[in-house]
């Protein structure tokens, strides 16, 4: 397995070493937000209208430190602090705290993710939630793992037999995609608000069929193009472009991926 061209290829050697450290630091990270975690914290709206809390900046800190350390050669971009050594072959996506605005009220659907690029393409991502317990982790052509054993999407076919998420309707329904979100919903037969990250793990790990996210930055949607499709499914912008960066997200068991885009498009 190999992953670019020429000189940039990722062999199933380095994907396979780039996956333990992140799997790793992701725990660590962790470890240091479940510190902050409980009851109602304080936070900061940042510019564009999203809050960080000092776990969001702690975290990050922590992790540019261990992949610097590591990997000095290595690109860094992340939600806090910007990008670092742009251009490199191998380019590390972060959300410290992805859900900040479940973290600070005490709900448990928050996670740290890990997204890795080499020659910009995703390799490696890794979604940890630390007050549940739960990891998922996945490399290119080694399959994905929850808490460390392999998981799959489902299987189901039809939209009547699945179980729908978003994180906001409301926003959904005021946006062009909203009266196809409408349908998916009557169709569906749960409807769900279970969101955020936490939404694209349950598609992943086979507990739900549809996650419809129509707003993500890169490091919002870092691990999901390797984790969702090393499970078997699908994750794509609202365009149905494989990528971390198209600023919407998609992940479906696969079976559903293109009847979904169909229903978003109108």
């Amino acid at each position: 397995m190999s992953v670019g061209t020429g000189d940039e290829v990722a062999s199933e050697q380095e994907v396979r070493e780039l996956l333990e450290a992140a799997e790793t630091w992701a725990i660590e990270a962790g470890e240091l937000v479940i510190g902050y975690y409980g009851g109602r914290l304080a936070y900061e709206d940042k510019l564009d209208g999203t809050p960080v809390t000092a776990a969001d900046r702690a975290a990050e800190k922590m992790l540019r430190e261990r992949i610097s350390t590591s990997f000095p050669d290595h690109a860094v971009l992340g939600e806090e602090y910007g990008e670092a050594n742009p251009g490199a072959r191998v380019r590390w996506v972060l959300d410290p705290v992805d859900a900040t605005r479940s973290f600070i009220r005490g709900v448990p659907l928050f996670g740290v993710l890990i997204g890795i690029e080499v020659a910009g393409e995703p390799v490696v991502g890794i979604a940890n939630f630390p007050a549940l317990g739960e990891i998922v982790a996945a490399g290119r052509g080694l399959g994905c793992q929850w808490n460390g054993e392999p998981c799959w999407v489902s299987a189901t076919d039809s939209i009547e037999e699945s179980l729908v998420l978003t994180t906001d309707v409301e926003n959904v329904l005021a946006r062009p995609e909203g009266p196809g979100y409408r349908r998916l919903q009557q169709r569906a037969s749960i409807a769900r608000t279970w969101g955020d990250c936490y939404g694209h793990c349950l598609v992943a790990t086979g507990r739900a069929e549809v996650m419809v996210d129509p707003e993500m930055a890169s490091w919002d949607a870092a691990p999901f193009p390797i984790l969702v499709s090393e499970a078997g499914g699908k994750f794509t912008s609202l365009e149905g472009v494989v990528t971390m960066h198209g600023k919407s997200g998609i992940s479906t068991n696969g079976r559903l991926h293109d009847e979904v885009l169909r229903e978003l498009a109108g």
